[in-house]
Protein backbone atom coordinates (compact mmCIF):
# COMPACT_ATOMS: atom_id res chain seq x y z
CA UNK A 1 0.00 0.00 0.00
CA UNK A 2 2.88 2.34 0.74
CA UNK A 3 4.34 1.69 -2.72
CA UNK A 4 0.92 2.30 -4.29
CA UNK A 5 0.54 5.62 -2.48
CA UNK A 6 4.08 6.62 -3.48
CA UNK A 7 3.43 5.90 -7.15
CA UNK A 8 0.13 7.77 -7.15
CA UNK A 9 1.83 10.72 -5.47
CA UNK A 10 4.57 10.61 -8.11
CA UNK A 11 1.97 10.56 -10.87
CA UNK A 12 0.15 13.60 -9.48
CA UNK A 13 3.40 15.49 -8.89
CA UNK A 14 4.66 14.84 -12.45
CA UNK A 15 1.36 15.90 -13.98
CA UNK A 16 1.23 19.08 -11.87
CA UNK A 17 4.79 20.00 -12.85
CA UNK A 18 3.96 19.50 -16.52
CA UNK A 19 0.91 21.74 -16.21
CA UNK A 20 2.88 24.47 -14.45
CA UNK A 21 5.44 24.37 -17.23
CA UNK A 22 2.72 25.36 -19.66
CA UNK A 23 2.04 28.72 -17.95
CA UNK A 24 2.25 31.66 -20.31
CA UNK A 25 5.41 33.73 -19.97
CA UNK A 26 4.16 37.17 -20.95
CA UNK A 27 6.50 40.15 -21.23
CA UNK A 28 4.63 42.29 -18.70
CA UNK A 29 2.79 40.93 -15.66
CA UNK A 30 -0.90 41.93 -15.63
CA UNK A 31 -0.97 41.82 -11.81
CA UNK A 32 1.05 45.04 -11.65
CA UNK A 33 -1.24 46.90 -14.04
CA UNK A 34 -3.92 49.35 -12.99
CA UNK A 35 -7.38 48.90 -14.49
CA UNK A 36 -8.38 52.45 -13.55
CA UNK A 37 -7.87 55.05 -16.28
CA UNK A 38 -6.19 57.95 -14.48
CA UNK A 39 -5.31 61.44 -15.67
CA UNK A 40 -2.11 60.12 -17.27
CA UNK A 41 -4.19 58.49 -20.00
CA UNK A 42 -7.26 60.74 -20.09
CA UNK A 43 -7.86 64.05 -21.83
CA UNK A 44 -5.04 63.63 -24.36
CA UNK A 45 -7.14 64.26 -27.49
CA UNK A 46 -5.92 67.83 -27.89
CA UNK A 47 -2.38 67.30 -26.59
CA UNK A 48 0.24 68.81 -28.87
CA UNK A 49 3.64 67.20 -29.20
CA UNK A 50 6.55 69.15 -27.76
CA UNK A 51 10.00 68.86 -29.26
CA UNK A 52 12.46 66.79 -27.21
CA UNK A 53 16.19 66.25 -27.09
CA UNK A 54 17.43 63.80 -29.73
CA UNK A 55 14.42 64.47 -31.96
CA UNK A 56 15.10 64.45 -35.68
CA UNK A 57 13.79 67.67 -37.21
CA UNK A 58 13.21 68.68 -40.81
CA UNK A 59 12.75 72.36 -41.68
CA UNK A 60 11.17 73.41 -44.96
CA UNK A 61 11.22 76.94 -46.37
CA UNK A 62 9.13 77.34 -49.52
CA UNK A 63 11.29 78.03 -52.61
CA UNK A 64 14.47 78.26 -50.51
CA UNK A 65 16.28 74.92 -50.45
CA UNK A 66 19.44 76.68 -49.29
CA UNK A 67 17.68 77.53 -46.01
CA UNK A 68 15.88 74.20 -45.66
CA UNK A 69 16.86 70.91 -44.07
CA UNK A 70 15.08 68.05 -45.84
CA UNK A 71 12.53 70.32 -47.48
CA UNK A 72 9.05 68.94 -48.02
CA UNK A 73 8.72 71.31 -50.96
CA UNK A 74 11.48 69.89 -53.15
CA UNK A 75 12.74 66.57 -54.48
CA UNK A 76 15.12 66.46 -51.51
CA UNK A 77 12.32 65.68 -49.11
CA UNK A 78 12.61 64.95 -45.41
CA UNK A 79 13.77 61.39 -44.89
CA UNK A 80 14.96 59.84 -41.64
CA UNK A 81 16.77 57.02 -43.43
CA UNK A 82 18.91 59.23 -45.69
CA UNK A 83 19.71 61.87 -43.10
CA UNK A 84 17.67 64.79 -44.39
CA UNK A 85 17.24 66.15 -40.88
CA UNK A 86 18.99 67.81 -37.95
CA UNK A 87 19.00 66.43 -34.42
CA UNK A 88 18.07 68.39 -31.32
CA UNK A 89 21.30 68.46 -29.29
CA UNK A 90 21.66 68.01 -25.50
CA UNK A 91 21.18 71.78 -25.10
CA UNK A 92 17.82 71.60 -26.91
CA UNK A 93 19.16 73.43 -29.98
CA UNK A 94 19.31 72.72 -33.71
CA UNK A 95 21.71 74.23 -36.27
CA UNK A 96 19.93 76.07 -39.10
CA UNK A 97 21.60 77.38 -42.28
CA UNK A 98 22.48 81.12 -42.14
CA UNK A 99 20.74 81.50 -38.78
CA UNK A 100 22.86 79.33 -36.51
CA UNK A 101 21.63 77.44 -33.46
CA UNK A 102 18.03 77.92 -32.38
CA UNK A 103 16.57 76.46 -29.20
CA UNK A 104 13.44 74.43 -29.98
CA UNK A 105 13.21 71.92 -27.13
CA UNK A 106 9.94 72.15 -25.19
CA UNK A 107 8.14 73.97 -28.02
CA UNK A 108 5.13 72.61 -29.89
CA UNK A 109 5.47 72.40 -33.66
CA UNK A 110 3.28 75.49 -33.98
CA UNK A 111 5.50 77.44 -31.57
CA UNK A 112 8.63 76.22 -33.36
CA UNK A 113 7.26 77.41 -36.71
CA UNK A 114 6.46 80.80 -35.23
CA UNK A 115 9.93 81.17 -33.77
CA UNK A 116 11.62 80.14 -37.02
CA UNK A 117 9.30 82.41 -38.97
CA UNK A 118 10.64 85.35 -36.99
CA UNK A 119 14.22 84.28 -37.73
CA UNK A 120 13.69 83.63 -41.45
CA UNK A 121 12.00 87.00 -41.99
CA UNK A 122 15.50 88.47 -41.76
CA UNK A 123 16.34 86.64 -45.01
CA UNK A 124 13.05 85.98 -46.79
CA UNK A 125 9.98 88.11 -47.51
CA UNK A 126 6.82 86.43 -46.17
CA UNK A 127 8.40 83.00 -45.72
CA UNK A 128 6.31 79.83 -45.74
CA UNK A 129 7.76 77.38 -43.21
CA UNK A 130 7.02 73.86 -42.10
CA UNK A 131 8.65 72.00 -39.21
CA UNK A 132 8.34 68.25 -38.86
CA UNK A 133 9.54 65.72 -36.27
CA UNK A 134 10.56 62.53 -38.06
CA UNK A 135 10.90 60.15 -35.12
CA UNK A 136 7.53 60.36 -33.34
CA UNK A 137 7.21 56.64 -32.80
CA UNK A 138 5.29 54.13 -30.73
CA UNK A 139 6.24 50.51 -30.11
CA UNK A 140 3.55 47.85 -30.53
CA UNK A 141 4.39 44.38 -29.21
CA UNK A 142 2.75 41.04 -28.54
CA UNK A 143 0.03 38.94 -30.15
CA UNK A 144 -0.51 40.97 -33.32
CA UNK A 145 -0.06 40.07 -36.96
CA UNK A 146 2.48 42.84 -37.67
CA UNK A 147 3.97 44.21 -34.42
CA UNK A 148 6.78 46.74 -34.56
CA UNK A 149 7.52 50.47 -34.44
CA UNK A 150 5.12 52.91 -36.06
CA UNK A 151 5.53 56.56 -36.94
CA UNK A 152 2.77 58.92 -35.85
CA UNK A 153 1.97 61.29 -38.66
CA UNK A 154 -1.03 62.89 -36.92
CA UNK A 155 -1.41 64.67 -33.61
CA UNK A 156 -4.32 62.44 -32.59
CA UNK A 157 -3.85 58.65 -32.67
CA UNK A 158 -6.15 56.22 -30.85
CA UNK A 159 -5.34 52.79 -29.43
CA UNK A 160 -7.61 51.03 -31.91
CA UNK A 161 -5.95 52.86 -34.82
CA UNK A 162 -2.51 51.63 -33.73
CA UNK A 163 -3.74 48.06 -33.28
CA UNK A 164 -5.20 48.25 -36.77
CA UNK A 165 -1.87 49.41 -38.20
CA UNK A 166 -0.26 46.43 -36.49
CA UNK A 167 -2.45 44.09 -38.51
CA UNK A 168 -5.18 43.33 -35.95
CA UNK A 169 -5.07 40.69 -33.20
CA UNK A 170 -3.46 37.30 -33.64
CA UNK A 171 -5.25 34.07 -32.69
CA UNK A 172 -4.04 33.94 -29.07
CA UNK A 173 -4.31 37.67 -28.27
CA UNK A 174 -5.78 38.47 -24.88
CA UNK A 175 -8.11 41.33 -25.80
CA UNK A 176 -9.13 41.76 -22.17
CA UNK A 177 -5.69 42.81 -20.91
CA UNK A 178 -4.10 45.14 -23.48
CA UNK A 179 -1.40 47.15 -21.78
CA UNK A 180 -0.20 50.67 -22.51
CA UNK A 181 3.03 51.89 -20.90
CA UNK A 182 3.74 55.62 -20.83
CA UNK A 183 6.85 57.20 -19.32
CA UNK A 184 6.50 60.65 -17.77
CA UNK A 185 9.47 62.27 -15.99
CA UNK A 186 11.29 58.90 -16.11
CA UNK A 187 8.40 57.23 -14.26
CA UNK A 188 6.48 54.48 -16.12
CA UNK A 189 2.68 54.51 -15.92
CA UNK A 190 0.83 51.38 -17.02
CA UNK A 191 -2.81 50.63 -17.67
CA UNK A 192 -4.71 47.48 -18.69
CA UNK A 193 -7.60 47.92 -21.12
CA UNK A 194 -10.40 45.48 -21.95
CA UNK A 195 -11.46 45.92 -25.58
CA UNK A 196 -14.00 43.10 -25.52
CA UNK A 197 -16.62 45.33 -23.89
CA UNK A 198 -18.45 48.06 -25.75
CA UNK A 199 -19.55 50.00 -22.69
CA UNK A 200 -17.38 53.08 -22.21
CA UNK A 201 -15.58 52.28 -25.48
CA UNK A 202 -14.74 55.94 -26.06
CA UNK A 203 -12.95 56.05 -22.71
CA UNK A 204 -11.13 52.77 -23.24
CA UNK A 205 -9.98 53.74 -26.74
CA UNK A 206 -7.35 56.08 -25.30
CA UNK A 207 -5.05 58.36 -27.24
CA UNK A 208 -1.57 56.97 -27.91
CA UNK A 209 1.33 59.41 -27.61
CA UNK A 210 4.85 59.26 -29.06
CA UNK A 211 7.08 57.07 -26.92
CA UNK A 212 4.22 54.85 -25.69
CA UNK A 213 4.52 51.07 -25.67
CA UNK A 214 1.41 49.04 -26.51
CA UNK A 215 1.57 45.38 -25.52
CA UNK A 216 -0.97 42.64 -26.27
CA UNK A 217 -0.30 39.60 -24.06
CA UNK A 218 -1.05 36.00 -24.99
CA UNK A 219 -3.83 33.92 -23.51
CA UNK A 220 -2.77 31.11 -21.19
CA UNK A 221 -3.91 28.60 -23.78
CA UNK A 222 -1.10 29.53 -26.19
CA UNK A 223 1.76 27.60 -24.62
CA UNK A 224 -0.58 24.79 -23.69
CA UNK A 225 -1.51 24.33 -27.35
CA UNK A 226 2.08 24.72 -28.55
CA UNK A 227 3.50 22.27 -26.04
CA UNK A 228 0.67 19.78 -26.19
CA UNK A 229 1.76 18.30 -29.52
CA UNK A 230 5.41 17.46 -28.77
CA UNK A 231 4.77 16.89 -25.07
CA UNK A 232 1.72 14.65 -25.04
CA UNK A 233 3.54 11.49 -26.16
CA UNK A 234 6.31 11.38 -23.51
CA UNK A 235 3.93 12.50 -20.76
CA UNK A 236 1.34 9.91 -21.77
CA UNK A 237 4.07 7.27 -21.85
CA UNK A 238 5.21 8.20 -18.35
CA UNK A 239 1.64 8.12 -17.02
CA UNK A 240 1.06 4.71 -18.62
CA UNK A 241 4.23 3.34 -17.04
CA UNK A 242 3.24 4.59 -13.60
CA UNK A 243 -0.27 3.14 -13.98
CA UNK A 244 1.18 -0.25 -14.93
CA UNK A 245 3.42 -0.19 -11.87
CA UNK A 246 0.50 0.79 -9.67
CA UNK A 247 -1.54 -2.13 -11.04
CA UNK A 248 1.41 -4.51 -10.59
CA UNK A 249 1.84 -3.62 -6.92
CA UNK A 250 -1.88 -3.71 -6.04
Amino acid sequence: MQIKSLLISLLLTSFTCWLSGCATQNLFRPSSVSTQIDSTFLGQENTQYTIRKDDKISISVWNHDDLSVGSLYSIYSANEVYGKWVMVDPNGEVPIPKIGKVKLVGLTLLQARQQLLTEFKKWVVDPIIDVKVLNREVTVLGELKNPGKFLLEKESNSLVELLGRAGDFDLYADRQAIQVIRTIDNQPHTISIDLTRMDQFATRNIQILPGDVVYVPAKKAKLWDKRAGPSVLPVASAITTILVLVKFFI
